[in-house]
């Protein structure tokens, strides 16, 4: 048997068995539990414990289901199965969503003003009287859920099995992020994207990590046009949280894999922009503009490079000024990835620079 009764795997074991029961002094107990042992459990109890959690969170009470969401994100993040734990965890997020979705209809029915700012205790009565008691746990754990739930989409098996029609299938972003496309944007990523796009336009509070880990594209086509060159290239993309990752990671390819002149990044720049623990101090190389002529921003996505004819289309101006960052991930446990596949015949790059407008000043 995996669990003994004393440790993390014997308060899991507890914790499951009293919350099936429905017992909640029990249950209680061995909450505390969960927390206390944590930090001293073994991989083996970790492993089994954080899908055992992840089953049974839909059975937990509405306050203390967002820190049992945590431990479970923990557990995946030292090891646990990340598909096993994603069901429980993903519906527990939306259920937050969903809550917070309510809080801020009823916040704005009764009188408005400022949103609360959640602590580590349960929302108060007069919060709770204005909302409802789901509606404010629901604002009020949102923090938590998104800590669980990137921990949990790190992983791209995850990121797959949610759906990402959402941000692949060429809608217009700003549209499916507002649901108006319901169908293609599907009853996943695109759903949990619309929920918390209203919750954040509700708050007028950001939570960037989920936004973005929700946006994550895998084995996504990108056909680039370096224009100070006139040639094109067909790459493919994977796991890259932000646009300063792509960057860098587009400066390697091309710069270092010799087919535009530029800075090429460093080897130690690149390792931390796939999987490499860490940050290293980068130099842009680009300028990373829209077919339309907008430019994007390094604190975007990937996921912001419009789609023409079915695949997303970056274009590559010279640097318009010195920019530096830390080279890195946006998400640490996210393993990143940019592979060139060929560079395009000069008829097929021809072909995509019909589609993009002139250089010029750039807009947005």
């Amino acid at each position: 048997m995996i669990f003994s009764k004393a440790g993390f795997g014997g308060a899991v074991a507890d914790f499951e068995a009293a919350v099936v029961a429905q017992d909640a002094k029990r249950s209680g107990k061995a909450f505390i539990r969960l927390q206390e042992t944590f930090g001293r459990a073994k991989e083996t109890e970790l492993f089994a414990g954080g899908p055992r959690l992840a089953a049974v969170l839909e059975q937990v009470p509405p306050s203390p289901r967002a820190v049992v969401a945590v431990l479970v994100g923990a557990c995946v993040e030292r090891g646990a199965d990340a598909e096993r734990c994603a069901p429980g965890v993903l519906a527990g997020l939306r259920a937050a969503l969903e809550g917070a979705v309510a809080f801020g209809e009823a916040w704005a029915a009764t009188g408005g003003g400022a949103f609360p700012v959640p602590d580590d205790g349960e929302p108060g009565e007069e919060i709770v009287g204005r909302t409802g008691f789901e509606a404010a746990v629901g604002w009020w754990t949102l923090s938590q859920w998104e800590m669980a739930a990137v921990a949990l989409l790190n992983h791209r098996a995850v990121r797959t099995g949610l759906g990402g029609e959402a941000v692949r299938v060429g809608l217009d972003a700003e549209a499916v992020r507002a649901g108006l496309d319901e169908k293609a944007a599907g009853g996943g990523r695109g759903e949990l994207l619309r929920l918390l796009t209203a919750v954040e336009q509700a708050s007028g509070q950001e939570l960037r990590c989920l936004s973005y880990a929700l946006q994550v594209l895998d084995d996504e086509p990108l056909v680039v046009l370096h224009r100070p060159s006139a040639t094109g290239y067909l790459l493919r993309l994977s796991g890259i949280g932000d646009n300063f990752q792509l960057h860098t990671l587009l400066a390697d390819a091309l710069i270092g894999g010799g087919h535009v002149a530029g800075r090429a990044p460093s080897p130690q720049e690149v390792a931390v922009c796939r999987e490499t623990p860490g940050q290293v101090e980068t130099a842009g190389s680009f300028e990373l503009v829209a077919p339309d002529g907008g430019r994007l921003w390094n604190e975007g996505t990937p996921a912001d490079i419009p789609v023409v004819d079915g695949v997303r289309l970056l274009v590559l101006d010279e640097p318009s000024y010195t920019r530096s960052w830390p080279a890195g991930r946006f998400f640490p446990g996210m393993r990143g990835d940019l592979i060139l596949e060929r560079a395009l015949e000069p008829e097929e790059t021809e072909r995509w620079f019909a589609r993009v407008s002139p250089a010029g000043e750039l807009t947005g």
